[in-house]
């Protein structure tokens, strides 16, 4: 027999080993990480190293970024609790006024307005204005607030009595050299126009017709063109001019006007989501200061909502690099992306009527900001063309060089394109500043009168009165359409106390502008007219050209319209406006939704449409439409408002 095994021992065997630790297996891991490191190309590792170095840029990029917004965020929401502009005029919303409008700025009651499920934008705006020297900003009516899902509110539409604003109540530091005036509160609108509730219940049949039309227009353009520039009814599409919603912004204050709410809301939360000026485009100092800065301004002080002066005061800083040239008479474009400004391209010389009649929305944006640069930089203008050589009884040129601030083009002098608004705006500044600028009256007097002496003729053989052009000593009996602001800018005159003889001019004008779209086939005027002088060569007075007959829905008569109904009375002038908008519903009007200019306004059976709408024919021609067939002269008073030259109202300072 063998002998039983020994006792089976089972045992573990460690061995120590120089230099390797408890955790060789992770070392073993990252020797072998860096050998496949080591074993790359070099061409690889380069690229490896530079995305890794990307990643980390982006990320910093993005941890600022996301700083910099909660810090905005935190800042916009004290500013919020600041004091309200006291005092603004604001006509009736429409909407449900608030029932305590006196209460001060800490107890002033919520005004809900529209309804909690319409959504009035996100409570910070997308752009922050540039950095300034204006300590106190105006916030945006919904800074602040938290949303909640599905609806946005909108507290303290109206402006409280209880605070004090920057610039409203105070006088602005006067470096100019015409009268000073004090800065006051424009008064609020009488009782007549607080209680108008701007309801349809309340419009008469022909002001029912305006905003009929006006919804036609604004359907074509929202289904077409919304967000864009101009509407191309024909094609159903758009097009761009700077690219800032440029119909949108000019009907602001005419939707307001008219009452239509639905409108105004979706029209002003895209103003607070999509309406950026951080862009890389050159607009037109001119046209882009009366369309949107006073479209802005305008929208402001009817609805009292600060998100519009914000945008305002954001745009007018942007394009105060126009000024700084040689003579400080600006350009005519700048880029207001990158403050880069420069002349047209087709000519070195500004036009007169653009560097002249951009002085009240850039004074008006001085008295609500404060910021002085605004009206200083345009009141040296004035100022300039004031002092300049060249005119002829108070008329002026064309052109004016930026370089040597002189007139250009000497000899030639009209009332149409180029020099139009520089008269117009003369009376509008005089009577802006509460009729204390006695510079201001003195040159349109003199103007008046030169345009008596020079420009004033009567056809044949109707014996009209009309305004005609003076090249180098030599007459033409040529009217622009344009020309016929005049009627309207002279009866503004006469009510402010100005010689009635200029009264009995602006009835005069008034029907020869009448004229111009009765005798035409279509009932409205072209762009130009020429006036038969020679009784023995036509029967017409209206004469047009080929290359004159287009219509481009301007608003000029419809504006004078206006002016001479609301300062006479004569119900004529109704009627007369009522016949040029059937003229454009028949004409102009495109099924699918808009308005277009037309090429041939002597063919009413084939008009030419020439696909655009101008914005221009939402933010005057329907509007001064829409006043005119209104028989309250409290809607809108001509005492406390003044209109810009696109037919924006801005209030008076001081009562007139």
């Amino acid at each position: 027999m063998y002998p039983p095994p020994p006792p089976r021992r089972d045992f573990i065997s460690v061995t120590l080993s120089p230099g390797r630790s408890y955790d060789g297996g992770q070392a073993l891991r990252r020797r072998s990480c860096w050998r496949r490191w080591k074993q790359l190309s070099r061409l690889q590792r380069n690229v490896v190293l530079v995305l890794v170095a990307f990643l980390g840029l982006c990320g910093l990029l993005s941890y600022v970024r996301v700083a910099d917004e909660w810090t905005a965020v935190a800042g916009r929401s004290a500013e919020g609790q600041r004091m309200r502009p006291a005092h603004a005029p604001v006509l009736p919303a429409p909407r449900r006024a608030a029932d305590n409008p006196e209460a001060s700025a800490g107890a002033s009651p919520q005004v809900r307005w529209p309804p909690r499920h319409v959504r009035r934008g996100p409570p910070n705006l997308q752009m922050r204005a540039p950095e300034g020297d204006v300590k106190e900003r105006q916030p945006e009516a919904a800074q602040g607030r938290a949303e909640a899902a599905g609806e946005a509110r909108r507290e303290d539409t109206a402006p409280r009595n209880g605070g004090s604003w920057r610039g409203a109540e105070t006088e602005p530091e006067q470096t100019t050299q015409l009268p000073s005036r004090k800065a006051e509160v424009p008064p609020r609108p009488p009782p007549q126009a607080q209680r108008m509730q701007n309801s349809p219940a309340s419009q008469n049949e022909r002001q029912q017709a305006v905003v009929e039309a006006f919804r036609h227009a604004w359907a074509g353009y929202r289904k077409f063109a919304w967000g864009h520039d101009e509407l191309k009814p024909v094609s159903k599409s758009f097009s761009e001019w700077f690219g800032l919603g440029l119909t949108l912004i000019d009907a602001l204050d005419t939707m307001w006007i008219l009452g239509l709410k639905k409108e105004f809301e979706e029209a002003r939360k895209w103003v607070s989501k999509r309406l950026s000026f951080q862009k890389n485009v050159d607009v037109n100092l001119f046209e882009s200061t009366i369309r949107i800065l006073g479209g802005l301004l305008s929208a402001f002080h009817l609805s009292g909502d600060a998100l519009f002066l914000k945008k305002a005061e954001d745009l007018g800083r942007r394009l105060l690099p126009a000024f700084q040239t040689p003579s400080k008479v600006p350009y005519s474009d700048v880029n207001i992306g990158t403050g880069a400004a420069h002349p047209p391209r087709w000519t070195s010389d500004s036009t007169v009527a653009e560097v002249t009649s951009i002085q009240l929305e850039f004074r008006e944006l001085t008295r609500l900001t404060g910021d002085k640069r605004f009206q200083e930089a345009v009141e040296e203008v004035t100022r300039h063309v004031h002092a300049l050589r060249g005119k002829k009884d108070g008329l002026v040129p064309m052109f004016i060089s930026t370089s040597s601030g002189l007139f250009t083009h000497l000899g030639v002098f009209t009332l149409g394109a180029r020099a139009d608004s520089y008269y117009e705006y003369l009376l509008k500044q005089w009577v802006q500043g509460g009729k204390e600028e006695t510079q201001l009256l003195e040159d349109y007097l003199e103007a008046v009168e030169g345009i008596k002496k020079h420009l004033l003729r009567r056809s044949e053989p109707g014996k009209l009165t009309f305004v005609g052009e003076l090249a180098h000593g030599r007459f033409s009996a040529k009217m622009d359409h344009l020309v016929c602001f005049l009627p309207g800018t002279l009866a503004l005159g006469a009510h402010h106390g100005l010689p009635a003889d200029h009264m009995e001019l602006a009835r005069a004008l008034m029907d020869t502008c009448y004229q111009m779209n009765r005798q035409m086939e279509t009932g409205l005027s072209p762009e130009i007219a020429h006036f038969n002088l020679h009784p023995e060569k036509s029967h017409k007075d209206v004469q047009v050209k080929a290359g004159d007959r287009h219509n481009l829905l301007r608003p000029e008569t419809v504006e004078s319209l206006f002016y001479l109904h609301r300062l006479t009375g004569d119900r004529k002038y109704q009627d007369w406006g009522w016949e040029i908008l059937l003229s454009f519903n028949t004409h102009t009007r495109v099924p699918s939704g808009g308005y277009s200019s037309i090429s041939n306004v002597q063919d009413p059976h084939n008009p030419q449409p020439r696909d655009k709408m101008e914005s221009f024919f939402l933010g005057e021609t329907l509007k001064y439409l829409y006043l005119l067939f209104s028989d309250d002269p409290d809607l809108l008073s001509l005492d406390t408002y003044v209109f810009n030259t696109e037919a924006h109202p801005l209030p008076i300072w001081a009562p007139a």
